[in-house]
């Protein structure tokens, strides 16, 4: 990173991730008109006042639900099959999507922090903090996001707002709390290492989508790419390379994957056809 880079987590407008707002986008974006109305129309279709319906909009988006003001392919499906937004499935389909903040599933960038606040916060913090606080958080933070006030306006004050905004996003059961990628042991203090994981095929949609992103149309990768890449499966999960290891064996037991391993080095060979038809049996399994 040659200059410092932005927090990128102004979209919520101080508006925290709550489910039954983001529900009423959905609904809206699955409708004929979609989301390209005005604000008032928007404001009358959804229940959401001036000041809330932009926020939620972009949540819906920065989530993986919404797009070019209609749902999203996985939006699409989720609407199907979990419209009250309840699914484990559904809350590590949002984490996945949010933690890569509004760039979605290109080329990720040398550092997570290029991305912002969120792709930071998963991708580099949290790998080495298993237990913090947030004043760990905001001091570790600081020394990447904070600039001269007169230039950008992104003091303490204004971290310190944005990630309490990502930490509730987690630990409230009105986001996606149930999904235990970061819990709280108190009011200061957090705790990442026991989520509860989602069953294989979410596991490996979260694999195709990366797979995609990152190795194209190949077959087959090194299995040490999957397991040791700096944004990919094992920060996601908020697990190391021995657990993800684990979890590679369970997608090969369900024929999603197959792994080579007579002689190094070692490969997978994705045995999938669609991440979608992945996410499919995703909610076929519960």
């Amino acid at each position: 990173m040659n200059s410092i880079p932005d927090l990128q987590l102004s979209f919520h407008g101080t508006f925290a991730l709550k489910k039954e707002d983001l529900i009423k986008i959905i609904q809206a974006a699955a409708e004929e008109k979609g989301l390209d109305d005005n604000i008032e129309s928007l404001m009358q279709r959804t229940g959401l006042g001036n000041r809330k319906v932009g926020p939620m909009k972009s949540w819906a988006s920065r989530a993986g639900l919404v797009s070019n003001n209609g749902l999203s392919p996985e939006g699409e499906i989720v609407w199907r099959k979990d419209p009250r937004l309840v699914s484990n499935v559904t809350e590590w389909l949002m984490h996945f999507y949010l933690s890569l903040g509004d760039r979605g599933l290109i080329q990720p960038p040398d550092a997570p922090a290029e991305w912002g606040g969120w792709s930071y916060f998963v991708y580099s913090f949290l790998p080495q903090y298993s237990t913090f606080t947030m004043a760990d958080l905001l001091q570790n933070s600081a020394s990447i996001f904070e600039k001269d006030f007169e230039k950008t306006q992104e003091t303490s004050k204004n971290l310190t707002k944005n990630f309490r905004i990502v930490l509730r996003a987690y630990t409230e059961p009105e986001a996606i709390a149930a999904c235990r990628f970061v819990q709280t042991l108190d009011k200061n203090q957090f705790v990442t290492g026991d989520a509860s994981i989602p069953n294989p095929y979410m596991v490996g949609y979260l694999l195709a989508k990366l797979w995609e992103r990152d190795f194209d149309s190949q077959t087959s990768v090194l299995t040490e790419d999957i397991l040791n890449h700096k944004m990919g499966l094992a920060s996601i999960l908020g697990i190391g390379a021995k657990e993800l290891q684990e979890q590679l064996n369970t997608l090969e037991a369900y024929a999603i994957i197959e792994q080579r391993r007579t002689v190094a080095p070692f490969q997978i060979v994705r045995r999938w056809d669609s991440p979608l038809a992945l996410l499919e049996k995703a909610y076929a399994f519960e």
